[in-house]
């Protein structure tokens, strides 16, 4: 007994001898990094005074758990133990999650673009004074010198020698760069009116950066701007403008065929390596997933592509299968397999073909199977003997169910990637509207299990009227709510209210605007946190939609919901303060486009029985008007209105709907 006792009290001392401080966080990510030899610190009191007592620089780190360069600077250097002694010699280390914090990843990743002159991205390193004014920044830095460039222990010894022998560079770099922030962040937007204009403008500015080979946004790396889409698809049913259209289809199109999209498995991953939608960085984001299966829904509403359609069954099936638990949804999953990226996804021809051939697929089945997957002997797009598969033809082969399951079947010998299991308030809320939004298809209907998901939402992170960012399953949340998950709860809320008429769902959409308006409106300007790390919030598009944008939104949703003329005014007037720089350059600013657009025509908010509004709900998302609310009364007849006026009282469903493509963009 005295020596199994002293057994366990041995393995745990060494445990903690090959531990850190990030041991006790929740964060997947930090945790990642809690047994690194480097002494890590996450962001806190605790480090900030080390480092000033100390008298040494920061190190800050900011990644994420599912960010494939960020595991590799981790095996490069951050298991080294040559490169460990540096930064535990000369530096305090900190580690920060940027999905736990983006406030903090925003204003450091700020801090990159103004001394580097464009943006940055992960993983992000800073070196900055106890006092957290930086002076060195970078992305992935290798561990030793390459190609003519510095690594990461040539630029740690340099800079500890700079910070102590030549202190009054690093003052004036330091102050330097943090009065470039504060310019920065001191510029006051311009207020102006919101201009209709603003459609033609956006659909010029998309033309402009358009890839009209391989459609898209851009060149490579090819992101798919998903709000892009929306908004495109939005100014079509607004304006009939056939570009915008063309445009917002013909790039859904080549994302559902490409590489970007799972097509085994369903899903899509976040961004394409190369221009043709082929090769991609294969992490899986919820976020991407929602954002897209809303685009989708949309585009199939105005295109009737089963194609589409399909695009849409199969990403929630692929969600709910690796990420789902508990009634609520994990974050990402990892691009990486057994420590190869993609390794997981890809398909080798000789394993397919012997797979198809036990099967008892035919030489000619097996070249056609094969072939629309583009799955060829001698020609994979991976490392020359893998394939990402993608879609070579209209023609379906005959066996394609069959082919899936065991190209499926064969993906299985392989461990999948890591899944970050944190549950985050904004990214389940942003999910789980888009499933609202796709229930509005008639051909589908997740209505029942994205209800029963919210509540759970609501249950796990909203505690005694305080809204909490993430949790790990099973313990207490503890980062409160930022800006955005306020602003993508109150979202869904709304959708959840315009799905099943629950009242409950819009007092409690209407509390938590409440509360976000006291906790980040300071001074006419919204702000990302009010943790103390006061940082404004922004109406630009990100990697996904702007939470100001969205914010901006709910409040003229809600103004129209409860025929508040004050609360729409004020959510008109959040968005002309920015309305000079959005009209300006509406192609930075998607989401906040199409808000904009909403808030100058105005919601339609079309009251009527349950009864009539049940029929009326079928056809919203083909109605060539995209802002539409409903709200149940004990009329008879459908009365539709906008915030200052009703236009219409008709008796049919086609009578309305015909007024309001008519006069609702008056």
């Amino acid at each position: 007994m005295f020596k199994l006792l002293f057994i366990t009290v041995m393995i745990m001392a060494n445990l903690d001898a090959n531990s850190n401080k990030l041991i006790n966080e929740d964060s997947p990510y930090l945790q990642q990094h809690a047994h690194n030899p480097v002494h890590w610190y996450p962001w806190g009191d605790e480090a900030f005074q080390k480092a000033k007592k100390e008298k040494k620089p920061i190190f800050l780190s900011i990644g994420y758990s599912t960010c494939h360069w960020c595991h590799v600077m981790e095996r490069e250097s951050f298991e080294n133990k040559e490169v460990a002694d540096l930064l535990n010699k000369y530096y305090i280390s900190i580690k920060v999650d940027r999905e736990e914090h983006p406030n903090i990843d925003r204003y450091f990743q700020d801090v990159y673009m103004v001394m580097n002159k464009r943006g940055g991205g992960w993983p992000l390193t800073i070196i900055m004074t106890p006092d957290q004014e930086p002076f060195f920044s970078a992305t992935y830095i290798p561990s030793d010198d390459r190609y003519g460039s510095s690594g990461l222990k040539s630029i740690l010894k340099m800079m500890a020698d700079i910070y102590k022998n030549r202190p009054q560079d690093v003052k004036k770099s330091a102050d330097s760069i943090m009065n470039a922030i504060k310019s920065l962040k001191g510029k006051k937007s311009v207020g102006s009116d919101l201009d209709i204009k603003i459609a033609k403008d956006f659909v010029k500015g998309v033309e402009s950066v358009y890839d009209p080979v391989y459609k898209g946004i851009g060149q490579a790396p090819k992101f798919p701007h998903a709000t892009t889409i929306d908004t495109l698809l939005d100014i079509y049913r607004i304006t009939a403008n056939k570009k915008a259209y063309k445009m917002a289809i013909d790039m859904l199109e080549a994302m559902s065929k490409g590489g970007i999209y799972d097509q085994i498995e369903g899903g899509f991953y976040r961004y394409s390596t190369d221009e043709r939608w082929m090769i991609p960085h294969f992490e899986k984001m919820l976020y991407t997933n929602a954002e897209l299966i809303e685009a989708y829904a949309n585009g199939y509403a105005l295109s009737n592509n089963e194609r589409f359609l399909d695009v849409i069954k199969k990403s929630v099936e692929n969600i709910k299968e690796r990420f789902y638990k508990d009634d609520l949804f994990f974050s990402a999953s990892d691009a990486d397999s057994e420590g190869e990226e993609g390794k997981y996804f890809l398909i080798k021809y000789d394993k397919a073909k012997n797979a198809l051939k036990k099967a008892g697929f035919s030489k000619a089945e097996i070249d056609e199977a094969l072939g629309y997957f583009g799955i060829f002997e001698l020609e994979g797009n991976f490392e020359a003997e893998f394939t990402n598969p993608y879609i070579t033809s209209d023609k379906k082969p005959k066996r394609l169910d069959e082919l899936i399951k065991i190209l499926k079947e064969l993906r299985s010998e392989v461990k999948y990637p890591f899944i970050d299991y944190k549950v985050q308030t904004s990214w389940n809320a942003l999910y789980l509207r888009s499933l609202l939004k796709a229930s509005k298809l008639t051909e589908l209907d997740y209505t029942k299990d994205a209800l029963s998901s919210l509540d759970t939402l609501l249950k796990t992170l909203y505690i005694d009227g305080e809204l909490y960012h993430q949790v790990i399953l099973g313990k207490k949340p503890k980062v409160k709510g930022y800006l955005e998950d306020y602003a993508f709860l109150i979202s869904a809320l709304i959708e959840a209210y315009e799905s099943s008429f629950k009242e409950r769902y819009l007092k409690i959409a209407q509390t938590l605007q409440e509360e976000a308006v006291k906790k980040f409106y300071k001074d006419g300007v919204w702000h990302m946190s009010s943790d103390g790390f006061l940082l404004e919030a922004e109406l630009y598009d990100s990697s996904y939609r702007s939470a100001l944008a969205v914010m901006i939104e709910d409040i003229l949703s809600l103004g129209v919901l409860k025929e508040s003329n004050k609360l729409f005014s004020f959510g008109v007037e959040s968005l002309k303060r920015s309305a000079k720089e959005l009209n300006s350059h509406p192609l930075n600013f998607p989401y906040a486009t199409k808000v904009s657009l909403e808030a100058t025509l105005s919601p339609v908010i079309v009251k009527s029985n349950l009864k009539n509004l049940q029929e009326f709900k079928k056809q919203i998302p083909r109605i060539k008007y995209p802002f539409i609310l409903t709200k149940p009364s004990n009329d008879d007849k459908f009365l539709a209105c906008k915030i200052d006026r009703c236009f219409s009282v008709q008796k049919s469903v086609d009578e309305v709907i015909s007024d309001i493509e008519t006069k609702a963009k008056r």
